[in-house]
C-alpha cells in the first residue's frame, strides 16, 4: 500500500497542530489503530469463573463466541482481584484454545514405550483399584506396642489450589476416611 508522506502527517506536527503535546489524543493514531475493534465486542455471551492457577481465586470475565473462549479478562466486579489478573491468568485462554492440550486420558503401560488412551470408566476403575490395593498393602492397624493406628502410609494426597473449599474438604474427608494421614495443599505450601 502505496501511501503519500507529506510534513503534515508526521505525527509530531499533527499533535502540535491539534494542542495534543502529550500525544495521547487522536493526533498520534493511525488509520488503522482506529479502525480495530476489540476481540470481547464481538462476543455472544461472557461468563464468569475463577481463574485455575493458584489459591487466591482471581475472578475471570470468559467472552465466548460461537462457543468458543476468544478472550479471558480479569472481573472488575470481583471483590477478590477488582478486575486485575496476573500474568498467568491473563494467559489462561491458552488452556481452552492451545493445540497442545490433552482432552483424552493418556496411559503408558509399566514398562511400556508407548501412550495409548483409555476411555474414562476404564481410568476411573484402574485408579480406583490401585488406591485400594495401596491402602490394603500399606495399612498398619497397630504400632509395634499394640496401639492402635489405623492409618495408612503408602497414599498421601497433595490437593490443587484450582479447587474451591467444598472440593477440598471433600477430598480431605475421604483421604482421612481411608485412613490416610499425609494430605497437604498446594495452597499451604
Amino acid at each position: 500500500m502505496d501511501v503519500k508522506r507529506t510534513l503534515l502527517s508526521w505525527p509530531v506536527v499533527r499533535q502540535v497542530a491539534t494542542g495534543d503535546l502529550l500525544g495521547r489524543g487522536p493526533a498520534v493514531t493511525s488509520r488503522q489503530t482506529r479502525e480495530l475493534a476489540p476481540r470481547t465486542s464481538t462476543a455472544d455471551r461472557v461468563v464468569q469463573s475463577v481463574c485455575p492457577y493458584c489459591a487466591v481465586g482471581c475472578g475471570q470475565r470468559v467472552f465466548v463466541k460461537d462457543e468458543r473462549v476468544v478472550q479471558i479478562e480479569g472481573d472488575p466486579d470481583s471483590p477478590i482481584s477488582r478486575g486485575r489478573l496476573c500474568p498467568k491468568g491473563s494467559a489462561s485462554e491458552q488452556l481452552v484454545n492451545s493445540p497442545g492440550r490433552q482432552t483424552k486420558v493418556r496411559y503408558r503401560r509399566p514398562g511400556g514405550t508407548e501412550w495409548e488412551d483409555l476411555d474414562r470408566d476404564t481410568a476411573v476403575d484402574l485408579i480406583a483399584e490401585r488406591f485400594i490395593e495401596s491402602r490394603r498393602r500399606g495399612w498398619q492397624d497397630h504400632d509395634e506396642n499394640g496401639r492402635p493406628l489405623r492409618r495408612t502410609m503408602a497414599i498421601a494426597s497433595l490437593g490443587g489450589a484450582t479447587l474451591d473449599n467444598e472440593e477440598n474438604y471433600l477430598i480431605k474427608k475421604l483421604f482421612t476416611a481411608a485412613g490416610a494421614i499425609q494430605i497437604e495443599n498446594q495452597a499451604r505450601i
